[in-house]
């Protein structure tokens, strides 16, 4: 250990590690830290690892139901869908290392969140993403976008998992610093879950996948740090992925675990192997002894700190049954993949690393991680934006010229551009595409339907974080209602900026309070996520962003809804109350060039009484059509409906008393759009009448033009043009 660096504050400091919390290590360890020990420390001590900023917060979110088999704390959350089945899924960041190596940082990001999921004993059904990128003006945005599209798609596709949804949008704010969060939806036995925590002692510990080497080092601690000028120096932190390695170790993984070889399984994500250890040994009250001798590596002269460190992907670890190793080994050298014993468990809760005979690391492993600092750092409320009203706001253009401009804008075009790069029917389970309000997946061979979102609207969690945080929930709650789903509980990714920074904490803060309300509200609880905090460069963060990923279930797929229109002479329903609320909304961002006021209120108890009565109009079959309204408010989503089902509509003049530009705009919430024949009309309204929901009918599908009562018309293959044209032309180097 002679040639081991010496430990300086400089070196402490290049570690991430404050020297407050270096102090901690030496009151715990009571003597100096090896420079192999300090790397470990720095692992598991970042925030990334740790949750040191946020686990305070997290601790008051709902994650109980009848139906959650799993909560937060393992690799990802499983939820009771009946019939013996379970889903198990969860979302994660990939931001930085996107940033600096777009596609290896997104492809990494799709393969770490696969593996969470069939860590767990779970075949890979779905995945979906939410992205976000900077101006499309900026000079680096269009290489970001076309390297992270194509590393989600060349890892998804070739490992053989439909993506079949997500978000993609664009904001100046993600300039230095853009987001890539990933989703992971597999499908299991219900009594067949498999989890982290060792048991028994003396056990070995088995190491299994791809071969070790230097790539991803100090990934974990770059996550957990802004960025500045210098951050393209960091691209030798990024992992390089490799899918058909990745699709081995799950064939592999499964067989072993159908043969009841496995006390214990742990994903190597982020720091590792280092990581992976100390919490299996942890979660079961254990030691564990590593002799990094027997580790593979495709390297030489790897050192213990580099070992212990390297974020390489496609990797495993896991506590055998003993008497299965020569089966277990036997199943994965016929996969190709590597197989080693590299440890055993011990009862002294120590965790010990050799490496050529010599013991470099010796600490005490609960306290790596019950031990890692917890900060109550301090927050402030955001100031609340004024209201808009609506009469104060002109209208600069006409609502189907407005129309026009807002679904050629970066945030409202279709994303076909984007979704057209994954396979999203592969597998032949897919119902319904990339496109709608949810996707639709059917569980096996069975009338069974799984709801699949990703939504948040980071403008609201800037301009109240409170209520964004709420409307987050309630949209990814709506999205799984507007297909038919019956929601059931959802993932978090919480993309924020420095916390140490107390507005930006009270960012956080608030809008977890939020997502808090609105989960308990709408029976909707959080099973599993992610943090990721420091998302800012140069001291710029980026728009707070709680991407939600929703999980729903249909009962039978073939009672699920589309946004097409399917007929002409339908009558066209809006459900909910329109005040046209347009503080923050597409249209003053978008057609008036205001990015200002208010947020639109969410009102939970209506959100729920609204998506209720509309999910029983799906089932009893009376509405053909349906479609939440969302950005850009209702002349946006009627224009989607018709796009879709290339169908126009003949619709009346907004009602008297609003403002038209308001009532086609205005982004009120707990609303939906449903078309419904004329033989079920007098019935629908009669029984909308009697739950007290608020309609209007606002007019009839038919035609080949969108048009309004004296207000004109527009093509629908006009609209179309203008709602397909931005994103292809954009990433041609024509927009």
């Amino acid at each position: 250990m002679s040639n081991e660096p010496k430990i300086t504050p400089e070196l402490v400091a290049s570690h991430g590690l404050k020297p407050d919390e270096y102090e901690r290590i030496l009151k715990l360890i009571g003597r100096e830290p090896t420079f192999t020990e300090l790397g470990i420390f720095s692992a598991m001590w970042n925030e990334h690892c740790s949750y040191k900023s946020s686990r305070k917060h997290l601790r008051g979110l709902p994650t109980k139901a009848p139906w959650v088999i799993q909560g937060p704390g393992e690799n990802a959350g499983v939820i009771d869908i009946g019939d013996g089945q379970a889903v198990v899924f969860k979302m994660e960041s990939h931001n930085h290392p996107s940033y600096i190596e777009p596609y290896q940082g997104a492809t990494t990001g799709v393969g770490g969140i696969l593996r969470d999921v069939f860590t767990m004993g779970a075949r890979p059904i779905a995945c979906l993403n939410a992205l976000s990128f900077g101006d499309p003006s900026h000079p680096r945005t269009r290489h970001l976008v076309s390297g992270v599209v194509a590393g989600v798609g060349g890892y998804g596709n070739s490992f053989g998992v439909p993506t079949v949804g997500g978000q993609t949008r664009f904001h100046t704010r993600y300039d230095g610093n853009i987001l890539v969060n990933a989703m992971a939806v597999g499908l299991a036995d219900a009594d067949k879950i498999f989890y982290a925590a060792a048991s028994g002692v003396n056990m070995p510990i088995v190491y299994l996948g791809s071969k070790t080497g230097r790539d991803g080092i100090h990934g974990a601690t770059m996550a957990s740090a802004e960025f500045d000028d210098a951050s393209e120096e960091k691209r030798p932190t990024v992992q390089v992925g490799d899918p058909f390695a990745e699709k081995l170790l799950l064939e592999a993984c499964l067989e072993i675990m159908a043969k009841d070889c496995v006390i214990a399984i742990q994903d190597m994500g982020a720091a590792g192997l280092t990581c992976s250890a100390v919490e299996m040994g942890a979660k079961g009250d254990l030691g564990v002894d590593l002799d990094l001798d027997a580790v593979p590596t495709r390297e030489t002269g790897m050192s213990a700190y580099e070992m212990m460190l390297s974020e390489s992907q496609e990797r495993m670890l896991m506590v055998l049954k003993p008497e299965k190793e020569k089966e277990a080994e036997a199943i994965f050298r016929k996969w190709g993949l590597d197989f080693a014993i590299v440890g055993y468990t011990t009862p002294s809760k120590r965790f010990v690393i050799k490496h050529g005979g010599a013991v470099m690391a010796d600490l005490p492993i609960k306290e790596l991680g019950d031990e890692a600092p917890l900060y109550d750092r301090p927050f402030v409320e955001s100031p609340k934006l004024p209201v808009i009203h609506a009469r104060d706001v002109k209208a600069p253009l006409a609502p189907l010229a407005a129309l026009e401009k807002l679904l050629a804008t970066p945030d409202l075009c279709s994303k076909r551009w984007v979704w057209e790069q994954y396979d999203h029917v592969i597998i032949g389970n897919t119902l319904q595409r990339p496109g709608g309000d949810a996707a639709v997946v059917r569980v096996a061979d069975g009338p069974k339907g799984l709801a699949l979102t990703v939504d948040v609207t980071p403008r609201y969690c800037e301009a109240d974080p409170f209520e964004g945080g709420k409307q987050a929930v309630a949209e990814a709650w709506r999205n799984i209602t507007a297909v038919g789903g019956r929601p059931l509980a959802i993932t978090d990714n919480l993309n924020f900026g420095n916390p140490e920074r107390p507005e930006i904490m009270g960012q956080f803060v608030y809008c977890l309070r939020g997502i808090s309300a609105a989960c308990t509200a709408l029976d909707f609880p959080v099973v599993s996520g992610n943090v990721s905090l420091y998302n800012e460069t140069n001291g710029r963060g980026i728009l707070p962003t709680p991407s939600i990923g929703g999980v729903g279930v249909l009962d039978d797929f073939t009672k699920s809804a589309t946004l097409a229109f399917k007929a002409k002479g339908e009558a066209i329903l809006l459900i909910g109350a329109t005040e046209g609320w347009l503080g923050q909304s597409a249209y003053l961002r978008d057609v008036c060039g205001r990015e200002e006021g208010a947020p639109p209120p969410v009102d939970l108890a209506i959100e729920k009484r609204n998506g209720d009565v509309v999910r029983g109009m799906i089932h009893a079959g009376s509405a053909t059509a349906v479609h939440d309204i969302a950005d850009g408010g209702l002349l946006v989503a009627l224009a989607e409906m018709a796009i879709a089902g290339g169908i126009g509509a003949n619709l009346d003049a907004a009602p008297e008393g609003l403002v038209p530009h308001a009532f086609w705009f205005g982004e009120d919430q707990a609303r939906y759009i449903v078309t419904v024949p004329q033989s079920e009309l007098l019935g629908v309204l009669t029984k909308l009448k009697a739950v007290e929901v608020p309609y209007l009918q606002i007019g009839t599908t038919g035609g080949d033009t969108l048009a309004i009562a004296g207000e004109g018309e527009v093509p629908v293959k006009q609209l179309n043009v203008s709602f397909e044209r931005w994103l292809p032309e954009y990433m041609a180097g024509k927009a």
